[in-house]
């Protein structure tokens, strides 16, 4: 996941698992500056459980090893949620407190952006993982009719109203652990942004679902990962204006600049350049809100002769999108301003 932190100049940002990996190299020598990490041994297979908070001097040690190679970690990206705590089931208090927990240590170890979801069960869901797209390069796809005789997951169907109950729980608990600490909370859309998915209500797939959750606990720290690519999909919007929007409300923590082609319930991601919005557009909102966060560009491409072993997040796809955003911005911010 590589990325751009939009400055003076463009600067980018690649995800660093926590064990030592010589994929930092290429992405530092293409414009890479900042590191957005995952966090190794979180269950992704469904019941999610939370387990004890985030170590603090592993989380130090994760800094100082991005430190020593010339970066600067600025997010933690896939520590998820339980599913005790978005199903609102018993035992969710304690994991709460340790999500609190963890984002204290977080706060502690200079870390300053926390990205996360409220995506119960599973997270992003593609129906295809091989979509051809430019020169047969592979990306990924969904298709909703093809899930129309999918099974349920364990926890059966969910509603909005139900979901929405148990988002306020926990934000309302996190927030003032999340100001203690002085990090900022970046909640990303759904993907796919429509509901339900498997039976399971997914309440983060608008742009009123988002003014919706900055009303519920204001604060300098409740805030948003922009997901461009999210943002895309859900229908005919205006994406730069959506950008424009939270930007002058101080909402927009972190963004993912990526684009489809199509909205739901079908679509599939592209080339940085080849999909549905006007990135040049995109990037002037940007640079007009005074943007000056983390941004990477999310998924991209598998291109030829790679494994395709981690679909969407493959090398020289990475590469390719982030000399194209270096590029925009170059040249949006070099514009003769009205």
């Amino acid at each position: 996941m590589a990325g751009v932190v939009l400055t003076s100049n463009v600067v980018a940002a690649q995800n660093f698992p926590t064990k030592p990996v010589r994929i930092i190299v290429p992405f530092s020598a293409g414009g890479a500056t900042d590191i957005v990490t995952t966090v190794d041994g979180i269950p992704m297979s469904p019941p999610r459980e939370q387990g004890p908070p985030l170590d603090f001097l592993t989380l130090l040690r994760m800094r100082q090893q991005v430190e020593d190679a010339g970066l600067t970690l600025s997010v933690i990206e896939g520590y998820q949620l339980s599913d005790r705590i978005m199903l609102g089931q018993p035992g969710r208090d304690e994991d709460i407190d340790s999500v609190c927990q963890s984002i204290r240590h977080m706060g502690a170890a200079g870390i300053p952006i926390y990205c996360y979801n409220f995506m119960a069960v599973f997270n992003w869901l593609r129906t295809s993982t091989t979509t051809r797209t430019r020169g047969g390069a592979l990306v990924t796809s969904y298709d909703d009719r093809l899930l129309a005789h999918a099974p349920l997951t364990y926890a059966g169907q969910t509603t909005d109203e139900e979901m929405w109950e148990n988002f306020a729980y926990f934000l309302t608990r996190v927030v003032p652990a999340a100001e203690e600490a002085n990090v900022k909370l970046a909640l990303h859309p759904d993907d796919p942004p429509m509901s339900p998915v498997r039976g399971l209500a997914r309440i983060m797939r608008s742009v009123e679902a988002f003014q919706r959750v900055f009303a519920l606990v204001p604060s300098q720290v409740n805030g948003m990962t922009f997901c461009q690519g999210n943002f895309a999909a859900m229908g005919d919007g205006d994406v730069a204006a959506a950008i424009r929007d939270f930007g002058r409300e101080g909402k927009i923590f972190f963004a993912h600049f990526r684009d489809v082609a199509g909205s739901v319930p079908a679509f599939q991601e592209t080339f940085h350049n080849d999909g549905k919005t006007d990135m040049a557009a995109t990037m002037r909102a940007y640079r007009d809100i005074g943007f000056d966060g983390p941004m990477r560009p999310d998924h991209a491409p598998t291109m030829e002769g790679e494994a395709n072993s981690d679909p969407g997040y493959m090398v020289l796809g990475k590469l390719h999108a982030i000399g194209y955003m270096q590029g925009l911005w170059e040249a949006v911010t070099s514009e003769e301003l009205p």
